[in-house]
């Protein structure tokens, strides 16, 4: 995929999860959340050059200045990644995110060893994680999951669970419980709208 379409792919997929996005030129000149991730995108190709770690850092440090996000760039992140609200996520050098996921303020996707392996988690293709939480260790979130507000996560999980609490506990998702990206009932919209 080339990187023009790269972009559009990451602006729409912020205009798909976040409500308040008005129009795509906002997007691209307001969201904290996506600048980090395009310049994640640029370090994590210089740290794949081992000539250009030390640089690449650099980079990541710079964002975080700006941003108030850490995404290290030796992290493996797929597609259409989203951070809403951005200030405070930590991601850590071994962790893997896969397609359509989303962070909210406060995430901590850490680590709980000091030995050089993977000690961050994983989190599968439309994982969501709530505000303030922390996913610490070489864990496995499974793909379709949300993990709650502020949960410690420190166990792998299955697919489609719902993890909350301290330490999280997870559940399966029922039926009713599998509901679009924004609830009408939270932002006091016509339900009929999303059918």
């Amino acid at each position: 995929m080339g990187p023009l379409k790269r972009l559009r792919e990451d602006i729409l997929a912020a205009r798909e999860h976040d409500p308040a996005a008005r129009s795509s030129a906002e997007v691209v000149l307001v969201y904290s959340g996506l600048h980090a991730v395009w310049s994640y995108r640029v370090a994590h190709l210089m740290w794949r050059r081992r000539a250009l770690k030390t640089p690449a850092r650099m980079l990541s440090q710079v964002t975080r200045g700006l941003t108030g996000i850490e995404i290290h760039p030796g992290a493996q992140i797929g597609r259409r990644f989203f951070i809403d609200h951005g200030m405070g996520v930590v991601i850590g050098e071994t962790a893997e995110i896969g397609d359509d996921c989303m962070l909210y303020q406060g995430v901590t996707l850490g680590g709980r060893s000091l030995e050089q392996t993977k000690r961050h988690p994983t989190l599968r293709d439309g994982v969501v994680v709530g505000a303030g939480a922390k996913v610490i260790g070489p864990v496995e979130i499974g793909a379709h999951s949300a993990v709650g507000a502020n949960a410690v996560v420190v166990k792998s999980s299955p697919p489609n669970s719902i993890l909350t609490g301290i330490p999280a506990k997870a559940r399966q998702r029922g039926v009713a419980e599998q509901k679009p990206h924004v609830d009408p009932a939270e932002y006091a919209l016509d339900p009929a709208l999303f059918i």
